[in-house]
């Protein structure tokens, strides 16, 4: 009996980390998964602030996760679109800071990467004509790492899209140019899958939006 209860001690200790594991695991996807549908419903700078500390205070929790990182530079990110100047170097500043944590944990992900473009376009934003020339090849070259990174990602074609949207024509860009990059990352967005109900899903919207624009004289 001693020598069958030694056995299975081990047994049920491993039971028992497993079983909180699950548990603790569970509670990380409820909070997730809270904060990310609250991110797809606002564009309110308070509110976005408010949703990147939050995100900030799961990183620091969960420092094995890339996913909280992510998303707290997807908040800073998206923040860079409701201000000028100064302001938006300090967003983009915030969301490399947690881009780096992400791709430390997550090397080689596409979507750390398409983020990252679109932190490097944002960039642009404080002043087009003295900045387009520095960061324009560099969210270039970042979103083609993302599409090596994973074939099948939509978001890097559509910020491709939203490049060219907004570069003149005299530069190559323009509407023409841009909407069958669009049409392109739509379709794929037809067909893309998450991998899970808190992984980057983001864009399809902003994409049909872009293309009804793209048809606007």
């Amino acid at each position: 009996m001693k020598n069958e209860m030694k056995k299975l001690l081990p047994l049920l200790a491993l039971l028992s980390m497993t079983l909180y594991a699950t548990s603790q695991n569970k509670k990380y996807i409820a909070i997730m998964e809270k904060n990310v549908a609250a991110l797809d419903t606002t564009r309110d700078g308070l509110q976005l602030q408010n949703l990147a500390n939050n995100f900030e205070r799961i990183a620091s929790a969960e420092k094995a996760e890339w996913l909280p990182s992510y998303y707290a530079a997807y908040c800073y990110t998206n923040m860079t679109y409701s201000t000028k100047g100064d302001q938006i170097d300090t967003y983009c500043d915030k969301a490399d800071k947690f881009l780096n944590v992400a791709d430390s944990i997550s090397p080689k992900n596409s979507e750390i990467y398409t983020l990252k473009a679109q932190v490097a376009s944002a960039r642009i934003s404080v002043n087009p004509m003295s900045r387009g020339q520095k960061y324009g090849p560099i969210s270039g070259d970042l979103r083609e790492k993302a599409i090596a990174y994973d074939k099948t990602n939509p978001r890097p074609y559509y910020l491709e899209g939203t490049s060219l949207f907004y570069t003149p024509p005299m530069f190559g860009g323009g509407k023409d140019k841009a909407k069958p990059v669009f049409q392109k990352a739509l379709e794929m967005y037809e067909t893309f899958k998450p991998e899970s109900s808190i992984a980057p899903n983001w864009g399809k919207n902003s994409c049909n939006y872009f293309i009804k624009e793209c048809d606007k004289k």
